[in-house]
């Protein structure tokens, strides 16, 4: 507290404030390149042996024109039947591959919050989505990106889950089928992973997408991280039937029934997982 005697008497002075060096402040880092080393490294094995593989071909077929010109011609249309094939094949994991990135840049557009970016969004999910053509005239109509992202979830969101579901329910039968008709836990457990691994291909093509083995691979590594989501709305359900399934007198009483009823609780929670991976509409 200043004494009254002094107030107004004190004179401030005008100090500078410091300054902090250049080599004083923390650097910035540089921001992560979009190929991180081992996709570079990936991608540059693929081109040499590609590279290779052609220089050797043509290598080939040019000795065997020298030999004889219908031997040349043979050779050539072998070594374009393979390279074809295998072209196609890569083509069809990269369409696969975009086709999963396609759905990521809708996700973050439709969650932006921007008005613009929405409305584009939701009528090119709508232009490309399996009954989603009949809903373009009222997503042009409105002017409102929480009642498109309503629309979208009313509409062909609605009729697609359905259908998820029901490939869900679908896997699910034919789980406990399985397992009561497959004597080994080992090939049970085996058909399980491979009925499910059906079951994430089943859903992604029902959305448009078709993955092939790479795309499968990607599209299961966000089908687990789909899944935690998914599995919070559902862990009441999955602990009670979990606790159920797995009780040790239900499980002498029914035997296998217990495994094959947690099992094809399983293939109902992948199901809702795969559509959560697949579908870019936020959830409301």
């Amino acid at each position: 507290m200043i004494p009254p005697r002094l107030a107004g008497r004190i004179e401030y002075e005008d100090v500078d404030a410091p300054r902090l060096e250049e080599s004083a402040l923390p650097p910035v880092p540089d921001p992560a390149p979009p190929w991180g080393t081992p996709a570079l490294m990936l991608a540059g094995t693929a081109v040499l042996a590609l590279g290779f593989a052609l220089l050797g071909a043509a290598n080939f077929i040019a000795d065997q024109f020298a030999r004889a010109a219908w031997l040349g011609w043979v050779t050539a249309a072998v070594a374009a039947s393979g390279f074809g094939l295998l072209g196609t094949g890569i083509w069809r994991e990269l369409r696969a591959i975009f086709a999963l990135h396609h759905v990521d840049h809708l996700r973050n557009d439709l969650a932006s919050g921007e008005a613009a970016r929405i409305m584009h969004a939701a009528q090119a999910w709508a232009a490309q989505a399996p009954g989603g053509a009949d809903l373009l005239p009222a997503l042009r109509a409105v002017n409102d990106p929480d009642a498109a992202l309503a629309l979208l979830r009313a509409g062909p969101g609605r009729g697609l889950r359905e259908a998820a579901d029901a490939l869900g329910r679908g896997a699910a039968v034919q789980v406990v089928a399985g397992i009561a008709a497959v004597p080994s836990p080992t090939l049970d457990m085996l058909f399980v992973a491979w009925r499910g691994v059906r079951l994430v291909r089943q859903v992604a093509a029902l959305y448009g997408v078709r993955p092939g083995l790479l795309g499968t691979l990607a599209l299961l590594r966000r089908t687990a991280l789909s899944a935690t989501m998914v599995g919070a709305t559902e862990i009441l359900g999955n602990t009670a039937a979990h606790a159920l399934l797995s009780s040790p007198f239900l499980a002498k009483a029914l035997g296998e029934a217990a495994g094959a009823g947690v099992a094809a609780r399983r293939m109902l929670v992948l199901g809702r997982a795969a559509s959560a991976a697949c579908d870019p509409v936020p959830p409301a």
